[in-house]
């Protein structure tokens, strides 16, 4: 099935919980014939062993799945079903309603055309209902069906359905939704599915599967620009080379001209192969291989398009976001972002405003929570190649991953690129890294030392400074403390500033390292995920973790400059160790034991240290 078959319908059921999403996927499956006697049977039996429905037959059983499904009675994961009609063929995604599950149902919605918005006739709109119906509007869903379920249950009442009908009218408008078409149904019985009820005189609108049979969703990629988003270099031996992907708008013949749309480099369409064969042209949809008559620089990731409609190159953005993890959005932090095929480093930069779903007002945010949506600037590591969401789903669309536990986090839609990206061009100078280490005559790098407050992490990086000088090596020192008197002195210690504290400090370190010197930096950084980001600037052997491991009970007792003392009484929040979690490195490059057990003379201590020291400033060519 090739995207925008007009005979193909995608679509979804969304709402809240316990509304009948699944109950009308297998009302439709039944009056479209799809439904075997076994199976019915089956499901008959099944509805007697879980009860959910009494007497009935609960033809949600049909496509709950899971265990914990038919034994909780809800959806849990996207079920996807396939059914035909003599009309029409469709994809129906069986979403979940369960707060804890948006991340389904926002999975269900970004590869659907249309969505059917259930409504509990009894409950009328939720939060939830307004949440799934955002989603569906940000995820570039234009038209919908306002399904007003369980009529039966409030006596086929008009005045009920008008009512929601005429709360959702607001809510449509503040989201700016595309058609919406009301029906009044019953999933249980049947009623205004595949045939007109008679216990609905009042409502001359079409049943819901005569709707769906008929709506018309042309929106066909086919007509888009082209893209070709580059998944695999296909290079067997030395004779061939080929471009494997999908094209995902637009078309392409033998011979047309495309250009690289980082690069800019322009050549042409020199064969296309298709799953079989050679074939001249490949269209929306269609995965093929495509051999250029130029061997261009093309790796995973890229994207062929035409020199006349390239998509934007850029490394900074505004996207709407749509965060699904439990843990929240730190603006700053490092995450890995998934554009096509593409992965790249990338942090939110801003985070402008979150949505209230049930008002669509904006509210003022430093951080996202659980399900919540909102509006974001992004960075990335490297410029890549979109479209903003609005002109082509497909090339608009990402998620983000952390780079910690590789949990999905959250899932955006590029609204524009920001103009700053457009303007900057990255400098070349005349003098090299390696020109001025030369100089020096010293490796540059990074050495960070990681650890609570009162661990020994400053003294040992002035040691190690001292040492180095004595040596002749240029170095610098970069502490904490010192960085928050000037650079840093605009920044708290909630974890979004703790973040952003050390983003700055690793952006300062990596200027140093190209002026050719050796950066000793000493700081809490309590999170891995910074201290991977900051890793991630410098080349593997530019970057030196030492952990400085000190029982907090040993760093308390210390507590050289008061803050335990005063994180205890309440005088410091966030204060790591006390009210804010430190996660130790589990592999640092050092790792020095800073405990000053009883018996242990400053001699002994200074001697530790030394043997502590001496790997890194060989290490460090001293």
């Amino acid at each position: 099935m090739r995207t925008g078959d007009p005979s193909l319908l995608r679509f979804l059921t969304c709402g809240s919980v316990d509304d009948g999403k699944s109950t009308l996927i297998g009302r439709l499956l039944l009056e479209a014939g799809q439904i075997f006697d076994d199976q019915l049977a089956a499901v008959e039996r099944d509805s007697r062993r879980h009860g959910t429905t009494g007497a009935d037959t609960d033809l949600a059983l049909l496509v709950d799945g899971l265990e914990a499904e038919r034994e909780q009675g809800i959806t849990i994961d996207v079920a996807y079903r396939y059914f035909a009609t003599s009309r029409r063929s469709f994809i129906v995604a069986d979403t979940p309603g369960h707060e804890q599950y948006t991340r389904n149902m926002a999975t269900g919605a970004s590869g659907s055309d249309l969505a059917i918005l259930l409504v509990d006739a009894r409950k009328g709109l939720l939060v939830q209902t307004c949440r799934h119906a955002t989603i569906c509007s940000l995820l570039g869903i234009r038209h919908y069906v306002l399904a007003v379920n369980k009529i039966d249950l409030v006596g086929f009442d008009e005045a009920v359905f008008r009512k929601i009908v005429g709360d959702f009218e607001g809510l449509s408008g503040r989201l700016g939704l595309g058609s919406v078409t009301a029906i009044p149904i019953s999933a249980r019985y049947g009623d205004n599915i595949a045939a007109p009820s008679a216990s609905l005189p009042w409502y001359d609108g079409p049943p819901l599967l005569s709707y769906l049979e008929s709506v018309s969703v042309t929106a066909d990629p086919g007509e888009r620009p082209f893209r070709f988003p580059v998944q695999w270099v296909n290079r067997p031996d030395a004779n061939f080379r080929g471009y494997a992907g999908t094209v995902s708008s637009g078309r392409v013949g033998v011979g047309d001209a495309v250009i690289s749309a980082i690069s800019g480099v322009t050549t042409q369409v020199e064969r296309i192969l298709g799953p079989d064969a050679d074939q001249d042209e490949a269209s929306a949809g269609e995965a093929v291989t495509l051999v250029l008559s130029d061997e261009i620089d093309l790796s995973r990731g890229d994207v062929l398009a035409t020199a006349a409609n390239r998509p934007v190159v850029a490394n900074q953005f505004t996207a709407d976001l749509i965060w699904m993890s439990s843990e929240p959005l730190l603006p700053g932090r490092g995450y890995l972002m998934r554009i096509g095929p593409r992965w790249v480093p990338a942090s939110v930069t801003l985070l402008k405003h979150k949505l209230n779903v049930d008002t669509q007002e904006e509210l003022a945010a430093t951080t996202l929570q659980l399900n919540e949506i909102g509006v974001a600037n992004l960075s990335l590591a490297s410029p890549a190649a979109f479209d903003p969401y609005a002109d082509n789903r497909r090339g608009g669309a990402f998620i983000l991953v952390d780079r910690f536990s590789n949990e999905l986090v959250g899932a955006g839609m590029i609204r524009h690129p920001l103009r700053r990206a457009l303007n900057i061009v990255p400098e070349h100078t005349l003098v090299e890294k390696q020109a001025r280490a030369a100089l020096k005559q010293q490796q540059p790098c990074c050495v960070w030392f990681t650890g609570l407050s009162g661990s020994g992490k400053s003294t040992l990086a002035k040691g190690l400074e001292k040492r180095l000088h004595e040596l002749g090596r240029h170095t610098m020192l970069l502490d904490g403390d010192n960085l928050r008197l000037g650079l840093n002195g605009d920044l708290g210690f909630t974890s979004a500033d703790r973040v952003e504290n050390i983003r700055r400090a690793g952006e300062v370190a990596k200027l140093m390292t190209e002026a050719g010197l050796i950066v000793l930096c000493s700081f809490i950084s309590p999170f891995q995920a910074e201290r991977d980001m900051v890793r991630g600037l410098f080349k593997p052997e530019e970057f030196i973790e030492v952990f400085v491991d000190t029982p907090l009970e040993e760093c308390r007792r210390r507590d050289v400059k008061g803050l335990y003392a005063r994180a205890l009484r309440g005088e410091i929040p966030n204060f790591t160790g006390v009210s804010s979690p430190y996660e130790a490195p589990q592999t640092p490059d050092a790792r020095i034991d800073g405990s000053t057990p009883a018996g242990v003379t400053p001699a002994d201590l200074e001697r530790r240290l030394d043997a502590v020291l001496a790997p890194l400033v060989v290490r460090l060519g001293a």
